[in-house]
């Protein structure tokens, strides 16, 4: 997994490419965790996630909480199909802002 960071301001954009699963969910939950200090709005880009599983779910939604506990803002831009359906089947897409 990748994971690139482009901060603007109060908005912080994080792309994740590859797969987001047990063994790399924490690497993003760390990355999310710091950059999520100081801004307002994130972007989480999935367009390049091919695979997220209840771990890889778990951390978008921890940095939903971590954003909305200081009034901040998450939204999952560009997610992938497969993101896409996980999210419908989880119920998680009435939760996330999906763009």
């Amino acid at each position: 997994m990748d994971i690139t960071e482009n901060k603007n301001g109060d908005t912080s954009t994080v792309l994740v490419s590859g797969r987001l699963d047990t063994t790399t969910a924490p690497q993003l939950e760390s990355k999310l965790r710091e950059c999520s200090k100081g801004i307002k709005n994130l972007n989480l880009d999935l367009k390049d996630v091919e695979y997220i599983s209840s771990a890889g779910l778990r951390v978008v939604l921890l940095a939903h909480k971590l954003l909305a506990g200081f009034g901040g803002k998450l939204t999952v831009q560009n997610p992938s199909e497969f993101c896409r359906q996980v999210f419908q089947a989880t119920g998680m897409d009435s939760v996330l802002t999906l763009a």
